[in-house]
């Protein structure tokens, strides 16, 4: 109903005219939410947009696990940067996306960070802007075959660059790498043998690509069906060719889960609980017995009767047990995590304090500045100690691990270094009973798989409260995993590797690659720039026209 108009308008009810009124803004509030004929053109609903797409690769990772929907779950923030009308707003397109996708990846953190959460990916979210002004240099308009095949390659090395930057401990580390989204596709963890996590990201990026090209650039086709021709050929060439762990025996490592437990005396409890289940090991031949993180809430060497204990129960399963200490330290001031290996006679002597932090749960970061966050969420109240060096420890039976713990999974370089100073067998200890009822368990186990294929050995991943898992040398899983509803302790016939991956030996030649691409897109860049500025100055300027009106004394007057 339109609003009366003119003298009709003024002899209405102020009723009638006020009703007209509100109707009027409701129907301006409408069209204001209603997008537009080209929605592309609206900040608003393009922004939406690119926060919804930088979303969708969540649910390539586990709990979903939906691994096949990596390879197409970028195209449509491709797509939709590629539509840029300018520079500035690709940048804003890559900036929002980015913003969706860590909010997204680490949704499960919300309970403990509350709205620091969308600080952090906000700030994190901004790594993207170059990768967003990169594709809609090499993808905006009809590019030409030389370009899509540049793209092909530059674009899986910007989006590397943007992991490999967060994947630093104090901007939270390497959590939610796209290529750890193929951690059950054994083509995948053979390329993680050659290339590490790194050559899986680099290749879902490229395949990503070469998709939004098909869908969007059909004149253009060509380079696009190259490129994913040419990502079958290597993963069939890695499959082939490969080197493989040589396996020479089996050893027997248990996993105590002692579940959740609660409450003040949850520390006494939960020790109580391992060391019952530990005792039921008895019996089994086992080489190791494995505990979770933080089972242990004493410091050993100040808790002689728990030492006892310990040593006791290691005489009664024939093997030494693992634990895990979350205490403050008796010969040196603070709070650390530490893996404690105890045998038959009591402490052996080998430690690992861990090395890097889980920020804000551990420590915050600047706390000066950031201290303001444990008011807000679940932040660390005291910042824990962290160790220097890595450990490799000799359990006996022949056998070396080496420890990480929690976080420290998700750092291919850890397990890698490990793996190169003689560990046979990797052990990660962990605990998310913070995040039980999350993604965080699943998405942590999963971790494990690809630190296994990537070094050629064993990975045991025991947790407190669930997902436990073990994975074999070539990452396939080895025996059931534990669930966040089990309490128990699982026996583990686990083959012992020895040779050197690809990945070990030469490291992040990946990364390094990428390095090298995006140098030399640099330097092409620069070289083209000077070129055409000497073109310009290299053009001789003609004096200015004189017109009949000009003053012969005074020229251009």
């Amino acid at each position: 109903m339109r609003t009366p108009s003119g003298w009709l308008a003024a002899r209405l009810p102020a009723s009638r005219r006020a009703a007209d009124g509100d109707r009027a803004r409701v129907r301006d509030a409408r069209s204001a939410l209603r997008p537009p004929q080209d929605w592309r053109d609206s900040r608003l609903w393009r922004g939406t947009a690119a926060v919804l797409a930088g979303a969708l690769p969540m649910l390539a990772f586990p709990a979903p696990s939906l691994w096949w929907f990596a390879y197409v779950a970028l195209v449509p923030w491709l797509l939709l940067v590629r539509s840029a009308p300018t520079a500035k707003r690709a940048a804003y397109d890559g900036w929002l996306g980015g913003f969706g996708f860590m909010v997204a990846v680490h949704h499960w953190l919300l309970p403990s960070l509350n709205v620091f959460l969308f600080v952090l990916a906000a700030l994190l979210g901004a790594l993207w802007v170059p990768w967003g002004v990169l594709v809609r240099h090499f993808l905006a308009g009809v590019p030409s075959r030389g370009r899509i095949a540049a793209a092909l390659v530059v674009l899986p090395s910007g989006w590397l660059m943007v992991e490999l930057v967060r994947s630093w401990q104090g901007l939270g580390g390497p959590w939610g790498l796209l290529g750890a989204t193929q951690w059950q596709v054994q083509p995948a963890l053979r390329l993680a043998s050659v290339g590490g996590t790194w050559l899986l990201s680099f290749l879902v990026v490229g395949v990503n690509t070469a998709v939004a090209v098909l869908v969007g650039v059909r004149q253009s086709r060509v380079p696009a069906v190259a490129g994913l021709v040419a990502t079958a050929a290597a993963t069939g060439a890695a499959w082939v060719w490969s080197p493989r762990p040589d396996v020479e025996a089996d050893v027997r490592i248990a996993v105590v889960q002692p579940g959740v437990i609660d409450g003040k005396a949850g520390i006494t409890r939960r020790f109580d609980r391992e060391a019952a289940l530990t005792r039921g090991l008895a019996g089994h031949h086992v080489d190791l017995v494995v505990w979770g993180e933080s089972s242990v809430g004493y410091d050993l060497t100040k808790r002689p009767d728990l030492t006892k204990r310990l040593a006791a129960l290691s005489r009664q399963v024939g093997a030494d047990i693992l634990v895990n200490v979350d205490a403050r330290r008796a010969d040196r001031p603070g709070i650390y995590k530490s893996s404690v290996l105890v045998g038959a006679d009591g402490l052996t002597g080998d430690r690992y304090d861990k090395m890097r932090l889980v920020p804000f749960g551990e420590y915050i970061p600047a706390r000066s500045l950031l201290g303001w966050a444990t008011s807000v969420g679940k932040a660390a109240g005291e910042d824990r100690r962290h160790g220097t060096e890595q450990v490799v420890m000799n359990v006996g039976h022949g056998l070396r691990i080496g420890p990480l713990i929690c976080f420290e999974t998700a750092f291919p370089d850890m397990s890698r270094h490990l793996a190169a100073d003689g560990a046979q067998v990797l052990v990660g200890q962990s605990s998310t009973s913070s995040f039980q009822s999350s993604w965080a368990p699943a998405q942590h186990a999963s971790l494990g798989a690809l630190r296994a294929a990537e070094t050629g050995r064993t990975m045991v991943h025991a947790t407190l409260t669930g997902v436990s898992a073990v994975y074999g040398p070539d990452g396939t899983a080895i025996g059931p995993r534990l669930g966040t509803d089990a309490n128990t302790a699982a026996v583990y016939d686990v083959p012992v590797a020895h040779g050197v991956t690809p990945y070990v030996r030469y490291g992040d030649w990946v990364v390094h690659a990428a390095v090298l691409i995006l140098a030399a897109l640099g330097a092409a860049e620069a070289v083209r720039v000077l070129r055409a500025r000497r073109a310009t100055a290299a053009v001789p300027q003609s004096p200015p026209a004189r017109t009949v009106r000009e003053s012969p004394v005074r020229p251009g007057r």
